[in-house]
């Protein structure tokens, strides 16, 4: 058996006072594709620098076989110390093949003359492919290759990938990709590492495989054990199987809307009769838009209806902006119209994620530094809504400098989530998504009121959230095919069309007896105690931030003392409440 090409044994990172990971191995094999898989602020991006040797370990011993070259695809790469993208991709620890790297660049379509200080995010990013590809790694180390990528560019990558005869270790969002790709699994979790030799395909049954144990053996724990493996395996698999359901869902809104297709197919989408008018958000009819010589949108018409899921896909440069300017009205066309609904109230969550600040705290952006923030009228804890999208409410007081990269996207998405809308514009809203928030991501979408636009290269993440894509090839024809990515690539050639399982809903379960459900009082308990344990936590943040003073107890004894009091009986009646809710919520589920 050939020697591994990349070890690290018992690799532990501290990070202040706690343990990031600890007694971690890893193994990499000569044609390993592994996807490394975790929860955004998990460590996957620090534990890659640890493994190509960007940073040094307080723990563990690294080694690589001799003459290995192990190339690392950063994230976001540092091109700020070259003149020309050409110079930084000539860069790097093992200097690649001029004409490799050129010849790379040709098939991305990046121009490597172009100024390093300007560069957009996927000039830096293609520059980047080009040169690590050209260096002839035997293991190749990449952070969310994806990203800033056009569909054409992903494809172009995945074929490079497919026939690569090195070893590989992908950190990504996009299913579609790793599905594809990888035949071995890391899942950095809570920071342990589990290693798997399945591809992310089977993931997702594992890592409910994982949690369903889990929170088996946490009924011999404690209290707290119990919680938090229910919150697991209820907040994950639980959410999945909801997300099929929306699923179908899905399907049905799409064959209704394919009701309303016009005769001509690919040109615009009819209303189905005058009552359906006035459910009209946004209409264009017959529009052009040209820069220069170059016609962009090419006498393109819609109309998109109330809680229409419009995805809009194409190339990089193909008008996919231009196109969500003129249906937002920030543009005008040169001819045609474009008019929107009176009563349009926008969101617009832009790739930059320009809001986020990163001197404030969360509890700041969420709340302004509150514990209670409207949620589209609903008066909620700012601690429970964090636990909504996926946060430990501990973060309320954490700086967002402090977190990372997907941590404050979804932030981004619970603060703009909480207003009143009816209209939510996503421009590339995947970018540094863990799986998860991925998911929450579709819910929210699946669950909102209004209509939505997305512009986004995630396939998978098209597929499962849009009734409606709109394909552009750069010609200035804007296809309109009712269902998503794999529809539209249908369309323009089925023999490219991805494999989409579309499964035949499950046979329904026998008739349950009447009497299988919860009584009057414990169905009464498992509705009031979320909104009691909510209660009982803001109480006793308050009285734990009165007894942080340092003058209390010497100025006033018995204020401290009841202060002290109060918080013990808070807590205990707080856990009790978790306790009972906790085996309410198994006892439900466990009738169905």
């Amino acid at each position: 058996m050939a020697a591994p090409i990349l070890s690290f044994e018992k690799l532990g990172l501290s990070q202040g006072t706690h343990w990031l990971f600890r007694d971690i191995d890893i193994h990499v094999g000569e044609r390993d594709r592994l996807a490394l898989i975790g929860r955004n602020g998990a460590g996957k991006t620090t534990l890659l620098k640890l493994i190509g040797g960007q940073i040094e370990p307080d723990e563990g011993v690294r080694s690589v076989r001799p003459g290995a070259r192990v190339v690392t695809l950063e994230q976001d790469p540092d091109v700020s110390a070259f003149k020309t993208l050409h110079d930084f991709a000539l860069a790097g620890q093992f200097a690649p093949p001029a004409h490799e790297v050129e010849a790379i660049a040709s098939q991305l379509g990046i121009d490597l003359s172009r100024e390093a200080a300007t560069a957009s995010g996927g000039e830096r990013r293609r520059a980047a492919i080009a040169r690590a590809l050209a260096s002839e790694p035997d293991l190749l180390l990449l952070d969310e290759p994806t990203n800033h990528l056009d569909i054409a560019a992903i494809d172009w990558l995945e074929n490079w990938l497919a026939r690569y005869t090195g070893a590989f270790i992908v950190i990504s969002h996009d299913r579609a990709f790793l599905t594809r790709l990888t035949r071995q699994t890391l899942w950095l979790d809570r920071g342990r590492m589990r290693r798997n030799e399945i591809g992310f395909g089977g993931f997702e049954e594992w890592m409910e495989a994982v949690y369903a144990e889990e929170a088996r053996a946490a009924d011999k724990l404690d209290a707290k054990l119990k919680i938090e493996a229910h919150w697991l395996e209820r907040g994950v698999t639980a959410r999945r199987k909801r997300n099929q359901g929306r699923l179908a869902k899905l399907w049905e809104m799409r064959a209704a809307r394919a009701a309303m297709q016009g005769p001509q197919g690919t040109a615009r989408l009819a209303v189905a009769s005058d009552d359906s008018k006035t459910k009209s958000v946004i209409k264009a009819e017959h529009v052009t838009k040209q820069f220069g010589d170059r016609t962009v949108i090419r006498d393109f018409s819609l109309r998109v209806q109330r809680g229409d899921r419009i995805g809009i896909v194409g190339g990089n440069g193909a008008g996919k902006t231009t196109l969500l300017k003129l249906l937002t009205g920030e543009m005008a066309p040169d001819s045609g119209s474009v008019s929107q609904a009176k009563t349009l109230d926008m969101i617009f969550i832009d790739q930059q994620r320009s809001l986020m600040q990163g001197d404030k705290s969360v509890r700041e952006v969420l709340a302004e530094g509150g514990d209670w923030i409207d949620v589209r009228g609903v008066r909620k804890h700012v601690h429970g809504y964090l636990k909504d999208f996926l946060f430990d409410p501990s973060l309320a007081e954490a700086k967002v400098g402090t977190l990372s990269g997907g941590e404050r996207s979804r932030l981004l998405f619970a603060r703009e989530f909480a207003r009143e809308s009816n209209l939510l514009v996503l421009d590339e809203p995947t970018n540094d998504l863990d799986l998860e928030t991925l998911d929450l991501l579709q819910e929210v979408i699946s669950d909102y009121d209004g209509t939505v636009l997305i512009v986004s290269h995630d396939r998978d993440f098209l597929d499962r959230t849009v009734t409606v894509t709109l394909g552009l090839d750069g010609s200035g024809q804007v296809d309109v095919i009712v269902g998503g990515y794999a529809d539209w690539i249908a369309k323009r050639d089925p023999r490219k069309a991805p494999k989409v399982e579309k499964k035949a809903p499950a046979a329904p379960p026998p008739p349950r007896p009447v009497s299988a459900k919860l009584s009057y009082k414990d169905q009464r308990d498992l509705d009031l105690l979320p909104g009691r344990i909510e209660e009982l936590e803001a109480a006793i943040a308050r009285d734990e931030e009165a007894l942080s003073d340092p003058n209390l107890y010497s100025g006033n004894p018995q204020k401290f003392a009841a202060l002290t009091k109060a918080i013990e009986v808070a807590r205990a009646e707080k856990d009790a409440a978790e306790e009972r809710w906790l085996e309410l919520a198994e006892k439900a589920e466990g009738l169905g």
